[in-house]
């Protein structure tokens, strides 16, 4: 490829509303332009690191006995009504109506189209297992979508299903796919951690996100240094504490804390750690019977995990202002459990404390020496509800947790029976009984990986793509290549070498100055460039460096390709 026949489209600087560093580097190193509020068109450039990823991902899906298809992106509202989805799912659902007024959807995700795929086509068990997968264009009407490709509207994703006649099938097929993302995320060249998750809207019961660990990454990330244990913050157990007396020494006191309304502040005021405090958390959940008033109770020093509260109490909602006075009789910041007659969930650690500090559910006043069992009744209901912290012992015994930040580019789901049941996707069994569908779906973000290589791969010239996906993987750049006859022909005879060799090279033919041709290949990312002067053809040598080279080498024209095929294997 020549450069002069491609088109390259650098900026100088990145537009202002471009937040994230891959947001900038990306519109910076022209490999894409914003269309509309998450929605992007992938310029040559950067079209050209999005195929690599995607012919990576199919080539070990194919490898793993997954069959492609491709399914369409409008689907028929109906089918989601069907599987009980469409009212749940939300304004994320793009919805429209067409000429006779029949309702369809733009795809966020296909597991009722493959659904539907399946129970028709598959009738017995000797058609099972099955595993298809397409690598095909979603849109998710983002409330606020931002940070370019990695929280858009539109992007392209790798989702594959799979039917099982027996949920051992189906846990052996999981393996399976943990296996053949993990081979895909070290063939991209990412730094990356598989978790146990939360299985979130997609519904079912095991899962795995897999997260390239990145600073800027939005999802926190629990794991033992000790032992193969991680977990996404969201789903890490926070291991119980040593139980406690119900009882401590101190009496209960009332105690002034004027305009103190954060458990921080109050510690701080009265002289106290802030792991003696107790804060209440006042929620609404939706009964049969109405709504309820609940608290929830946490130390001090630890954060709410809603996730985790949510499948204690069931769906809920934060109490408003007049909620909790009409409850407790004073507004939020010095409420608390002593004297509420309502619903009490203790996380573990708030059961196991003595003499807490908590609010007096008057306004200006704080309790001390609060204990359960004296003061106000052990909580009916004692849970895991926050989130783990830093040094937290590891549920499996092996260590203490420490916390990273990652970027989700994966996820593989034990769906069970969820969708079959709802859909009626049956086989039938060697007895000729209809039998329900076990299923899997694994999901990989193509293009969001690009952005995740990003962040994870950066300097101050620009991007630092892993050889496997950079759009080229050697620019050759000639000295004075219009001027020069021998340097024309030494650039284009190690550019047809290159390409000879399976080696995707371009040669940088532009009249233009060096600096301007080494910066633009720095910035878009290239890994390794092969600069051809006069001076160096004379001694029989070419200069050669990697993207993260401090110096230039100098190779021997003759062993360039050589020495390239080497840098690129290892």
């Amino acid at each position: 490829m020549l450069a002069s026949q491609f088109f390259i489209a650098t900026l100088k600087e990145a537009p202002s509303d471009a937040e994230i560093v891959s947001h900038k580097l990306m519109l910076r190193a022209g490999l894409i332009r914003r269309l509309a509020g998450g929605i992007y068109t992938w310029m040559p450039m950067g079209l050209r690191v999005l195929r690599k990823v995607e012919n990576i991902v199919r080539e070990e899906m194919n490898r793993a006995g997954a069959i492609e298809l491709l399914m369409p992106a409008v689907q028929p509202f109906e089918l989601w009504e069907e599987s009980g989805r469409g009212p749940k799912y939300g304004p994320e659902l793009l919805r429209f109506k067409d000429r006779h007024q029949r309702e369809f959807v733009i795809g966020p995700t296909h597991e009722e189209v493959i659904t539907d795929v399946v129970r028709r086509e598959v009738k017995s068990y000797r058609q099972l297992p099955r595993h298809f997968y397409q690598i095909q264009t979603k849109f998710r009407d983002e409330i606020r979508p931002r940070f370019g490709v990695m929280r858009g509207r539109e992007f392209l994703m790798k989702d594959g299903y799979s039917f099982h006649t027996s949920y051992a099938d189906l846990e052996r097929e999981y393996h399976n796919m943990y296996d053949t993302y993990s081979r895909i995320f070290t063939r991209l060249g990412l730094q990356f951690r598989a978790v146990a998750a939360d299985t979130g809207a997609i519904g079912g019961t095991g899962s795995h996100e897999f997260h390239v660990l990145a600073d800027s990454g939005e999802d926190a990330i629990a794991f033992c240094p000790a032992s193969d244990y991680a977990a996404n913050v969201e789903l890490a157990e926070a291991v119980a504490p040593p139980t406690v007396g119900a009882g401590g020494p101190a009496p209960m006191e009332k105690k002034a804390t004027p305009n103190k309304t954060k458990c921080e502040d109050v510690a701080a005021f009265l002289g106290l750690p802030l792991t003696q405090t107790v804060k209440a958390i006042a929620v609404m959940t939706e009964q049969e019977s109405g709504s309820e008033f609940v608290l929830l109770l946490l130390r001090g020093d630890h954060d709410l995990n809603e996730i985790k509260a949510q499948k204690v109490i069931g769906e809920f909602r934060f109490a408003r202002d007049e909620e909790i006075v009409e409850a407790l009789g004073c507004k939020a910041g010095y409420i608390g459990a002593v004297g509420f007659a309502g619903r009490v969930v203790a996380d573990r650690s708030v059961a196991a404390m003595s003499d807490c500090v908590c609010g007096a559910n008057e306004e200006g006043y704080h309790l001390t020496g609060v204990n359960f069992g004296r003061d106000l009744p052990i909580p009916k209901t004692v849970a895991d509800i926050r989130n783990v912290v830093e040094g937290d012992p590891s549920p499996d015994g092996k260590g203490a947790l420490e916390l990273c930040r990652g970027i989700e580019v994966g996820h593989i789901f034990q769906l069970r029976t969820k969708y079959a049941e709802a859909l009626k996707c049956t086989f039938l069994d060697e007895q000729g009984k209809d039998q329900v569908m076990e299923m899997g779906c694994y999901g990989i973000g193509v293009s969001r990986i690009v952005g995740a290589a990003i962040e994870q791969g950066y300097d101050e010239r620009g991007i630092i793509f892993p050889a496997s996906i950079a759009p080229f993987a050697v620019t050759v750049v000639p000295m004075n290549y219009a001027k020069s006859e021998a340097v024309r022909a030494a650039a284009g005879a190690l550019h047809a070498e290159l390409l000879a060799a399976g080696i995707d090279a371009i040669l940088d033919d532009r009249d233009e100055r060096p600096g301007f041709m080494f910066a633009d290949w720095e910035l878009i990312g290239i890994p390794h460039r092969v600069v051809v002067g006069e001076r160096g053809l004379k001694d029989g040598k070419l200069e050669y460096k990697g993207r993260s080279d401090a110096e230039a080498t100098m190779v021997t024209a003759n062993e360039m390709v050589a020495f390239l095929k080497q840098k690129l294997c290892g």
